[in-house]
C-alpha cells in the first residue's frame, strides 16, 4: 500500500464489509495501533441487552415474544422474523438506528486520536452515513469465503447466511463505494496484521 499519508488533523474513517469478512478483526487491529473505534454493532446490541435503552420499544412493536427470558432480545426469533418479513427489519431499524445514532455521536465528540474508525456493517445500505466521513473503507473477500467463514464462527446453515446476505448491500455496491479496500481472502491473521499497520501508517498513526 504505497500511498501518502493523510494529513488532516482528525480522519472520520467509514469502515464496512460483509458479514464474515473480517470486518471486526481489522477494526480491532486498528483500535490497538492507535485509533478510536466506535463500533455501532456493539451499540446496538447494548440497546437490546438486558435493559437496553430498544427493548421496550421492540416490545411495544413486535410482541413481548422477542423478548428473552432475561428481558434481551430474542436474537434467533428476530433473526428469522427479519429474514421472512424485509418490512419487519425497517420497524427494527426506525427503534434500534436513532438510539444508535445518538450514541455515536456521544462516543465521537470523546474520541482523542487523530484517527477515528466507525465500523458500520449497514454503512452502504444507509446514505446518511457517507456526508459524515472522510472515507469508506472496505474490507473484501469472496462470497465462498464468507460463507465458510461464518459457518465456522457460528455454525449457521446455509439458508440463514445466504439470506444474512441478501439483506446486506452486494459486492459489488460496497466496492464502488469504497475510497480504500482491503481483500482479505486468507485467513492469516498475519496477513490482516500487515494490512493493518499499513492503513495506521496512511493515517499518521
Amino acid at each position: 500500500m504505497n500511498v501518502p499519508s493523510e494529513t488532516q488533523r482528525i480522519l472520520k474513517v467509514g469502515l464496512t464489509g460483509g458479514i464474515g469478512s473480517g470486518k471486526s478483526t481489522l477494526a480491532r487491529l486498528l483500535q490497538g495501533l492507535g485509533a478510536d473505534l466506535i463500533d455501532a454493532d456493539a451499540i446496538s446490541r447494548a440497546c437490546t441487552d438486558i435493559g437496553g435503552s430498544a427493548i421496550r420499544g421492540i416490545a411495544e412493536t413486535f410482541g413481548s415474544e422477542f423478548i428473552a427470558r432475561d428481558g434481551s432480545l430474542d436474537r434467533q426469533r428476530m433473526r428469522e422474523h427479519v429474514f421472512a418479513q424485509p418490512d419487519a427489519r425497517t420497524l427494527l431499524e426506525q427503534i434500534v438506528h436513532p438510539l444508535v445514532g445518538d450514541e455515536i455521536r456521544r462516543q465521537t465528540t470523546l474520541a482523542t486520536s487523530r484517527l477515528v474508525v466507525f465500523d458500520i456493517p449497514l454503512l452502504v445500505e444507509s446514505p446518511r452515513w457517507r456526508p459524515q466521513l472522510d472515507r469508506v473503507l472496505v474490507v473484501d473477500c469472496l462470497p465462498a469465503t464468507q460463507v465458510r467463514r461464518v459457518v465456522q464462527r457460528s455454525g449457521w446453515d446455509l439458508p440463514t447466511i445466504e439470506a444474512a446476505m441478501r439483506i446486506q448491500s452486494t459486492r459489488e455496491k460496497r466496492l464502488a463505494c469504497a475510497d480504500l479496500v482491503v481483500f482479505n481472502d486468507t485467513d492469516s491473521i498475519d496477513n490482516l496484521q500487515h494490512l493493518a499497520r499499513a492503513l495506521a501508517n496512511r493515517f499518521g498513526l
